[in-house]
């Protein structure tokens, strides 16, 4: 068996992430990350979560090694695995192991779509050993200074189908990010669109009253993400109410009566 050289881990970006703090989030984090804490983040579907890590390995100048979470994440994704090639069997870290090596930030986004099992490898990483077992491999590696675990998931619908074990869940200092408020929110759209502000307010004045029809159903509630996306097509030139139709209607549901409501909003804003 040999091992293969490791790629360089790719370095947080030039540019600083926007991101406008809605709290105390920021500070929080950077004493996390000095005390080596693995942090939770919870929160609605776009409201920035993935977002404001990566403005935190940027603010922190840490790699970030970015893994999507899904029911069919093994450990072994995680960890790594053997290969075989044409001169040998070579063995291949996985994300998790590159950051744990290298100090980066490794992110869990959506976490609870693992499997719980897979779960179970981090454990090791959230306590005070800060430690990674490769049982394939025999190597017990400590994390490297700078070296922080991050996972987010959104408790809203994922609490009525998979959650986090308890044992797990109390390894995290957990932070509850949600979306800005209207005007900072108006900022970060004009920001991230290009849209001008009078359409950006706009957008997020639709946002508001559509996030109202929750109680009538709906799954999924209008996030920060639909209305930057919304924001660049008015700014392209696509009239506003043809792009909420587009880029905020659409997506979030195909229920008829659910639509109907939706488009009522829009045409009742925007002529």
């Amino acid at each position: 068996m040999t091992l293969p050289e490791r790629a360089p881990l790719s370095q947080a970006c030039a540019g600083e992430p926007f991101y406008l703090p809605g709290g105390n989030e920021v500070a929080v984090f950077e004493r996390c990350h000095a005390r080596g804490l693995a942090v939770m983040l919870k929160g609605p579907t776009g409201c920035g979560k993935t977002r404001f890590v990566e403005h935190m390995a940027w603010k922190l100048e840490r790699p970030l090694i970015t893994v999507a979470c899904h029911d069919d994440l093994s450990a072994s994704d995680l960890i790594g695995r053997f290969l075989i090639r044409h001169d040998g069997t070579v063995w291949q870290d996985g994300p998790l192991t590159r950051a744990v090596r290298e100090g980066a930030i490794c992110y869990l986004d959506e976490v609870v779509e693992a499997r719980q099992d897979t779960v179970v490898v981090l454990h090791a990483l959230t306590d005070h050993r800060r430690l990674l077992p490769i049982d394939k491999t025999g190597e017990l590696l400590v994390a490297s200074p700078g070296f922080q675990l991050v996972i987010s998931y959104n408790p809203g619908y994922q609490r009525m189908l998979k959650d986090l074990k308890p044992s797990t869940r109390q390894r995290f200092v957990a932070m509850n990010l949600d979306f800005p408020g209207e005007e900072q929110e108006a900022r970060i759209v004009q920001r991230e669109s290009g849209a001008d502000a009078p359409t950006s307010r706009a957008l997020v004045a639709l946002a508001h009253r559509l996030r109202a029809l929750r109680d009538r159903g709906l799954a999924e509630v209008p996030s920060t993400r639909l209305l930057i996306a919304a924001g660049a097509l008015c700014a392209d030139g696509i009239p506003v109410r043809e792009a909420c139709l587009a880029a905020i209607v659409a997506p979030l549901s195909d229920d008829e009566a659910l639509v109907e409501a939706m488009q009522d909003l829009v045409s009742g804003m925007f002529v």
